[in-house]
């Protein structure tokens, strides 16, 4: 026999719509990190458990794989897009922006090398038009007669850079990253994400 809730006990509050953003934010923070760790064959029930929510709590954001790539990869440009609209936002800023990401999403690597990412997925089409919005950003802040504004260079610039973000943790990978940048000659400022 179930017991009534007695008159001073309180059910916790659903919180509808509030909970659904909040477990996919979650579940997309989560992504990210499983992603850095473990690559994006990772098992979507390590991200669910890093995210604290059940599979099916999962599956009713993400259909698939292809549709939490996407997420990781629509959140990184997201931030970089911003880093480049904020006010006095220079490249050296937007370049720090993008490095977090790479540092921190192997998903986003795959991005940045668009012409092979979501081969095996689906997500082909969609990664290159990301990898087109992150040139965008970054092209707008070129100076005119700058290093990198020949048509392919900037971005075979940042495929260089994802290429050589490797190792086992993400001091590593940011240490590995800026020194690529360095060779390079390019400057990059502080490596975090976009915080508006």
């Amino acid at each position: 026999m179930k017991q009534q809730p007695r008159a001073d006990e309180r059910r916790p509050a659903n919180d509808g719509p509030k909970a659904a953003a909040r477990n996919r934010a979650a579940l997309v923070a989560a992504a990210r990190e499983v992603y850095a760790e473990s690559g994006l064959d990772a098992p979507l029930s390590a991200v669910a458990r890093r995210a604290g929510v059940g599979q099916g709590v999962l599956y009713r954001h993400f259909p698939d794989r292809a549709a939490v790539a996407t997420a990781v990869l629509e959140e990184n440009v997201r931030q970089i897009e911003q880093a480049a609209a904020a006010e006095g936002a220079t490249l050296a800023d937007v370049l720090g922006v993008m490095t977090w990401h790479l540092t921190e999403s192997a998903a986003f690597i795959g991005l940045m090398h668009a012409d092979g990412a979501g081969s095996r997925s689906g997500i082909r089409a969609h990664a290159l038009a990301l990898s087109e919005r992150v040139e965008r950003g970054l092209r707008g802040h070129l100076p005119d007669g700058y290093r990198l504004g020949g048509a392919n260079d900037l971005m075979l610039a940042v495929a260089m850079v994802s290429g050589a973000v490797t190792g086992p943790t993400r001091e590593e990978r940011e240490q590995r990253a800026l020194a690529a940048w360095r060779l390079l000659g390019i400057e990059v400022g502080p490596v975090r994400p976009f915080e508006g």
